[in-house]
């Protein structure tokens, strides 16, 4: 393949003139380099050097994004399909289960066996999307473990009695309603 110079020579853009005096100028430039020991600097290759180094630095985090980005996605996808696979019914019941998500009381229809299993913490609420789903406790330490914002109520059980509270002696009502 030709030479730049020889290309821009048959296009007609410099003559033989220009040519001889660049050679010239490049020649004596090698010469003094040689002679005094010094090394000329490139300043285009410098730049080019700094926008490759630049570009590539670019790249690396665009491809660290899109790899963050992959990765929640699969986290998400793993929260639906665990949700998906342990989803518990609401019983279909008439009693109001009021809890907060989002700084906002919200109500679940559920029945009376599914609001003691939520009282005592062995289901636990999930709000995915706009869906609010009932799963296990077991399946809710999972799903915090991955995006605890998913996991809206865990209630604690405690069976400790607190050996100061005046009020150990008595029991609460089971139907007692707030």
């Amino acid at each position: 393949m030709a030479s730049l110079q020889e290309q821009f020579l048959k296009a007609g853009l410099v003559d033989k003139t220009k040519v001889k005096l660049v050679n010239q100028d490049k020649n004596k430039q090698k010469k003094a380099e040689r002679r005094s020991g010094t090394v000329s600097v490139d300043e285009s290759r410098l730049a080019a050097l700094e926008t490759q180094r630049k570009n590539a630095e670019r790249a690396r985090e665009l491809n660290a994004q899109r790899d963050a980005a992959a990765a929640q996605k699969a986290i998400m996808a793993q929260i639906a399909q665990m949700v998906e696979q342990n989803r518990q019914s609401t019983g279909g019941g008439d009693i109001a289960y009021n809890f907060t998500h989002d700084s906002k009381i919200e109500r679940l229809y559920v029945s009376a066996a599914v609001q003691g299993h939520l009282i005592a913490g062995r289901l636990v609420i999930i709000c995915q999307g706009g869906s609010r789903d009932l799963v296990p406790r077991v399946i809710a330490d999972k799903i915090a473990e991955r995006d605890a914002s998913m996991v809206v109520r865990v209630n604690k059980t405690s069976t400790e009695i607190d050996a100061d509270d005046p009020y150990a002696a008595f029991q609460i009502p089971d139907d007692l309603m707030w």
